[in-house]
Parts: C-alpha cells; structure tokens; sequence
C-alpha cells in the first residue's frame, strides 16, 4: 500500500475561490502566529519558529477548549509559495494528519484547495474517502477564516 499522502484523497479536499492574490493567501499562511486565527480547533500559539514556512520550521499551538488544552505542534513538510504548503498537524493522542494547500491564480480569483488525511493514530485507520467526509466541515470553516483574513490582507494594499 503507497503512502496516504500520495492518494486521491489528497487531491480531493475542499475549496474555495477568494479575491485575493496567491501571494495575499500565502501571506497569511506565512504568518505563524496567526495560526490559530484560521484554523478551526488551534487556541493558542505558544511559539512559531522565525522561519516559518520553511521546511522542517515549526509552530507550538494548542488545540482545543479549556480545561481540555492539548499542547502540540504542526510542521511544514514543503512550501512552494505561493502556490503549495504541506503540513504534519499533530494532534496527540488522536495521531497526526497531513494537510495541504494548493493555491492556484484563476483570472481576478484565487482558488484554494485543502485537503487533509490522518498520517497516524486511529482515524487513519479509515477509508480515505470517509477521512475526507469527517474532515469536511472543519476543513471548509478553516477556509472560509483562510478567505476572509486573505481579502481583507489584498483590500490593505
């Protein structure tokens, strides 16, 4: 069996289209401590390396809602801005998940792709196309966050 992150499921995801530049878009994604503005279930970033996005750079975030903080990390896997970001999310105990977003200009919009799968721990016990259904809904509330924050950093220029 090939690695999940190479499979369809990858390719499958969530989108949206957003009146911004790639270059707003990945602006937003290089910002790390912004981190937990977009994406559904971080709370807190307690520290993101200086080079972030940069391969192998790091954010410690915590996910979840008190008293139920969990302290973890995501890592970028490859950045190609600001077209692509791969990331391993850890979610200890629940495992860790890749995440990528691929970002491609389409006349005066920019569509975004995301999509995730679990790398480790029991949801990536699941079918793929069952982890894409129950990573569906968080996924499309993380780009519409994503969106928002992007238009309103191109509407500033």
């Amino acid at each position: 069996m090939g690695q999940k992150t190479d499979s369809e499921a990858m390719r499958r995801g969530v989108t949206t289209r957003v009146s911004a530049s790639p270059e707003s878009v990945f602006a937003v994604l290089a910002d790390g401590w912004n981190y937990a503005s977009w994406v559904v279930g971080a709370s807190n970033i307690r520290d993101a390396d200086e080079h972030w996005p940069a391969k192998g750079s790091r954010i410690r975030h915590s996910i979840g809602p008190w008293p139920l903080v969990i302290k973890d990390s995501t890592i970028v896997v490859a950045a190609d801005p600001p077209h692509l970001l791969v990331l391993e999310a850890r979610m200890w105990p629940l495992g860790k998940a890749r995440v990528r977003f691929d970002i491609a200009a389409e006349e005066e919009r920019t569509l975004i792709r995301m999509t995730e799968l679990a790398v480790k721990g029991p949801i990536a016990a699941l079918p793929d196309p069952v982890q894409a259904k129950l990573f569906a809904p968080r996924n499309r509330e993380t780009l519409r966050r994503l969106a928002r924050l992007a238009e309103a950093k191109h509407g500033s220029r």
